[in-house]
C-alpha cells in the first residue's frame, strides 16, 4: 500500500507518474468498444470483484444515465446504451455462489444474457480472478468482444482478453483509482459521440 509509506506529496507525485505512463491508444479503444456497442444495439456487461465490483456498478450507472443529456432522459425515442453490471444482481450472485461455485457467478449470467457482438468489460487488478476469467473465456468462445482492465503484471486476464488497458503497478488501491479516473474520460468521449458534441460536432 503506497499510502502507508508515502506522504501526501509523494503519493500525488507517484499517481501523476503512473497516469503519465498510461497508453492513450488503450483508452481510445476502450471508448471505441463501448460506442460500437451503442451503434449496433449490443449490450455492454461489466464485471469485477470487491473494489472492482463497485467500479463496475459505478461504470454501468454512468454509462446508462450519463451518455444522454438530462433533458433527453424522458425522451422515449432516444437511442440508449444497453449496459448492465453483473455485480449487482445480489440474489443471483448468492444463489450461484452457494449452489454452484463462486467462480461461476458471472459466467452463469452471461449464459442467460450474452449475445454475439456484445461487449464484456472485465476488471481485475491482479488479472487472475477465476470468476472473471471464466466469464471472459465464455465470452471469447461465443462471439462477444472482451476488454480487460488490469493492474500488477496483468495476470491471465491481460492474455485472455481480446483488448484491454493495463496499469503496470503493484498497488491495488492506486490501480482501482486509475481505472475509474480513466473511465470518466471514456464516458465523456462516448457521450460526445452519441450527442455529436465537442470534437465530434458536425
Amino acid at each position: 500500500m503506497l499510502g502507508a509509506t508515502l506522504d501526501t506529496n509523494s503519493y500525488m507525485s507517484r499517481l501523476h507518474e503512473e497516469l503519465d505512463q498510461i497508453d492513450r491508444a488503450e483508452m481510445e479503444r476502450w471508448a471505441d468498444a463501448i460506442y460500437s456497442a451503442w451503434e449496433t444495439g449490443n449490450f455492454v456487461y461489466i464485471i469485477g470483484n470487491g473494489g472492482s465490483g463497485t467500479t463496475a456498478s459505478h461504470m454501468a450507472e454512468d454509462l446508462g444515465k450519463s451518455t444522454l443529456h438530462e433533458s433527453d432522459l424522458k425522451d422515449e425515442s432516444k437511442k440508449r446504451l444497453k449496459v448492465l453490471s453483473l455485480t449487482d444482481n445480489a440474489g443471483w450472485l448468492m444463489a450461484v455462489g452457494n449452489d454452484v461455485a463462486y467462480d461461476q457467478i458471472f459466467v452463469q449470467q452471461l449464459m442467460n444474457y450474452g449475445q454475439k457482438g456484445d461487449v464484456l468489460l472485465a476488471i481485475s487488478g491482479s488479472g487472475n480472478s477465476p470468476n472473471v476469467l471464466n466469464a471472459v473465456d465464455w465470452a471469447n468462445r461465443h462471439g462477444l468482444k472482451t476488454f480487460g482492465l488490469t493492474g500488477y503484471s496483468g495476470g491471465k486476464l491481460k492474455e485472455m482478453a481480446q483488448d484491454g488497458l493495463h496499469v503496470p503497478l503493484d498497488d491495488m488501491g492506486m490501480v482501482e483509482s486509475i481505472h475509474l479516473c480513466l473511465f470518466h474520460w471514456v464516458l465523456n468521449d462516448v457521450f460526445a459521440r452519441i450527442n455529436s458534441e465537442g470534437r465530434y460536432a458536425a
